[in-house]
């Protein structure tokens, strides 16, 4: 049998070759792969949308808390969405104005006027008397008013029901902000004043 050496010098060099230039083909291939590969950017602050809600102050106020919500798409989920938040309450100092579970049904905006339709619990819990109904219902009204500047009416349904009459209100009419209830908020030579005659009554004690 006759033996070939050139024949194997010449695999012996092609066999680390090959495998020289696949090593670099996927090296190649890879880079490729995560200079395209398209990533999802981790949520920045920016993208943190802050809104503006009404409570309860003293019984018989009504005062702005900031609230951080996730951005939305359009003007009926950031409604629906703004909604859902201040049916959640306050996380501060303030006072819930809206019965427990009150939900609402559905939102709807057309031209300047948002119309939103809540179950029958936003009626029948609704605390009594008159101050209470017109801090529940302005803390509606002035958080959508505040929030959306287009939307300069608000019409509240109940079930569906267009003619709701509460014991003191009635909400038959698209309603329009009223900022009237709203705390003022103080100076600062007011906060000092009352930081000064708060710490002699205490001395008094």
């Amino acid at each position: 049998m006759t033996v070939h050496p050139r024949k194997k010098i010449t695999i012996s060099i092609l066999i680390p070759f090959l495998v020289f230039i696949l090593f670099f083909t996927i090296m190649f291939w890879q880079k490729y792969r995560s200079s395209h590969e398209v990533t999802t950017p981790p949520q920045s602050a920016e993208s943190i949308h802050t809104v503006t809600l009404f409570f309860a102050a003293d019984g018989n106020r009504l005062a702005r808390e900031a609230r951080d919500i996730d951005p939305c798409d359009d003007d009926i989920t950031c409604l629906k969405s703004i909604l859902n938040e201040l049916l959640n309450g306050p996380v501060g100092e303030f006072e819930e104005t809206l019965p427990e579970g009150t939900t609402v049904y559905s939102v709807s905006i057309e031209g300047d006027q948002a119309t939103i339709n809540f179950n029958s619990t936003f009626s029948d819990a609704m605390p009594s008397g008159s101050s209470a109904e017109m801090l529940a219902i302005y803390s509606i009204v002035d958080t959508v008013a505040v929030n959306f500047p287009k939307i300069q009416k608000v019409k509240l349904n109940v079930d569906g029901n267009i003619g709701v009459i509460l014991r003191h209100l009635d909400l038959s009419d698209p309603l329009v902000a009223d900022y009237s209830l709203e705390k003022p908020s103080l100076s600062e030579p007011e906060k000092t004043f009352n930081k000064i005659n708060s710490n002699r009554k205490g001395a008094e004690r």
